[in-house]
């Protein structure tokens, strides 16, 4: 080392002005990532969740179970929003089991986080509003069916084995439709027969059965004795624990609307055997491209499904999750904000409120208008380039700010 010590000085001048510019540097860096964090956008009128609040705070004292049961489209089909929820409420307050699933697969590429889902691909699989699909709206608790008369089908669900959550279940509740001519199907509980179930009925009626199992890692199946339609409505898988469970029901490309359409006797007989403490619809992308039809009716008819549910489980909170940022194409890059959100979004607030529903902006917790832009260029890549859809990692950061959003009022009261 040099001993001059004007030498030395400097070294020693130069050194600090090194680690200054460092810090420097990483101090902007926690800036900008900061600055890039959306800031915390807590639900409108907050008192609407106060029952759901009630019942957590119970759960978290290991006392009953929580439910939440979630519709809407194509954001809520594919369990990608919902499963980061279960697993974010889960994590907090316990296991109580995954909930509702379809073991008959209703479409091509349906599945569910932490759930493993196998079935023949012969099951004739309906759903409310699709054209192919019988018109008596006998569509169970999540808007659609699967029906077989042939012995060779099966559908089956198991307990997942490789993921944190998921892994028990104590018992399945099988959903089916009673009617007159109805099959009768097998149920086998880890590749063992468990028992026969009859679906023949005088009249159409919802149909239900319980099947209990050690709390553990399970299988169930169901296989048609065909004699007759078998037709499914779903299963349910909870546990014998305190915890939280959530329902994912979403149909793609579906709007509220569609609610209008089911069969209300028989869906609320499901609902209400369901007993949820959080009903969330999150619905209004699609009908921000309804630019057709008038405003005043997408009021009219958001209004009448909101009655329907407060009608059918009156106790339940309940809260709207109004549409992500869906700007219209110029070309394949370019964009402009679609006025028919703002629209959407405002109708949203005034119905809740008046309702007594909370609501929660999604679009506005995204950055606002046009901000999927920078989702989908992002580095971690949020959003798809339909400037629709989000990716897995974009779905978990907006359903982790709707969950803490949902808690903010809990944890002030608790």
């Amino acid at each position: 080392m040099a001993s001059d010590p004007v030498l030395q000085a400097q070294m020693i001048r130069m050194t600090a002005a090194y680690v200054f510019v460092v810090i420097a540097l990483l101090c902007s860096q926690g800036k900008t990532a900061r600055a890039q964090k959306t800031a915390f956008l807590p639900v409108n009128n907050p008192g609407a969740l106060s029952h759901f609040h009630r019942t957590l705070r119970r759960t978290a004292r290991q006392i009953g179970t929580t439910r939440i049961l979630q519709y809407g489209a194509s954001h809520t089909s594919a369990d990608i929003f919902t499963g980061y929820m279960r697993r974010f409420f889960q994590e907090r307050f316990g296991d109580a089991g995954h909930g509702f699933v379809m073991p008959a697969k209703p479409w091509s590429g349906y599945r569910n986080m932490d759930v493993n889902i196998e079935s023949s691909d012969t099951w004739l699989s309906e759903r409310v509003g699709k054209k192919e699909s019988r018109k008596d709206g006998l569509f169970g608790l999540a808007g659609y069916s699967c029906a077989s008369t042939n012995s060779s089908d099966f559908a089956r669900v198991y307990t997942t084995q490789t993921n944190t959550f998921g892994r028990n279940v104590s018992n399945f509740q099988v959903l089916f439709l009673r009617q007159p001519g109805g099959g009768a199907f097998d149920i086998l509980v880890d590749g063992e027969h468990y028992t026969r179930v009859l679906s023949k009925h005088p009249t159409v009626a919802a149909g239900h059965h319980l099947v209990r199992v050690s709390d553990g890692p399970h299988k169930l199946e169901i296989r048609p004795a065909g004699d007759g339609e078998v037709r499914l409505f779903g299963v349910v898988m909870e546990r014998d624990k305190a915890g939280v469970i959530v329902d994912s029901l979403g149909i793609r490309g579906m709007r509220a609307s569609v609610h209008l359409r089911w069969n209300e006797d028989l869906w609320r007989k499901y609902i209400q055997k369901r007993n949820p403490d959080l009903v969330i619809l999150a619905y209004g992308t699609n009908e921000s491209g309804d630019t057709h039809a008038p405003i005043e009716r997408y009021e009219s008819q958001l209004s009448r499904v909101i009655k329907r549910f407060k009608s059918a489980v009156p106790r339940a909170s309940c809260v709207l999750v109004g549409p992500t940022d869906y700007p219209v194409k110029i070309g394949r890059r370019r964009v402009k904000h679609r006025p028919r959100t703002d629209q959407i979004i405002s109708v949203q607030k005034k119905i809740g409120r008046a309702l007594g529903c909370a609501f929660w902006d999604s679009a506005k917790a995204m950055g606002g208008p046009l901000s999927i832009l920078k989702w989908s260029n992002s580095e971690l890549r949020l959003a798809g380039d339909d400037f629709i859809h989000l990716t897995a990692r974009g779905y978990r950061q907006l359903s982790e700010d709707f969950c803490r959003a949902l808690l903010s009022g809990y944890e002030s009261v608790r």
